[in-house]
């Protein structure tokens, strides 16, 4: 499986938000360098699991749309008159 990875730009948005957080919320300072040790961490032990949360909402969602497409099948449906 491909390796979960963050673009710069989304990486150092969320830098920021977590620098912000720390400061505001903890009154903790920390650096760039810290808050990307820290995304590092949450996105390497809890990456995945948000990411399978996401999968199964899609399959649902999948599951859903394939069911209506079959229920708009059957209404297609014409009746078969039996004619003996």
């Amino acid at each position: 499986m491909k390796e979960l990875k963050l673009d710069k730009e989304v990486r150092s948005r969320l830098t920021t938000q977590i620098r912000n957080y720390l400061d505001e919320e903890l009154e903790i300072e920390v650096g760039n360098m810290d808050a990307e040790f820290l995304i590092d961490f949450l996105s390497g032990s809890l990456g995945a699991h948000f990411y399978n949360l996401g999968l199964k909402d899609a399959q649902a969602l999948f599951s859903r749309k394939a069911d209506d497409i079959t229920d708009e099948i059957y209404a297609l449906e014409r009746k078969v008159e039996d004619r003996q």
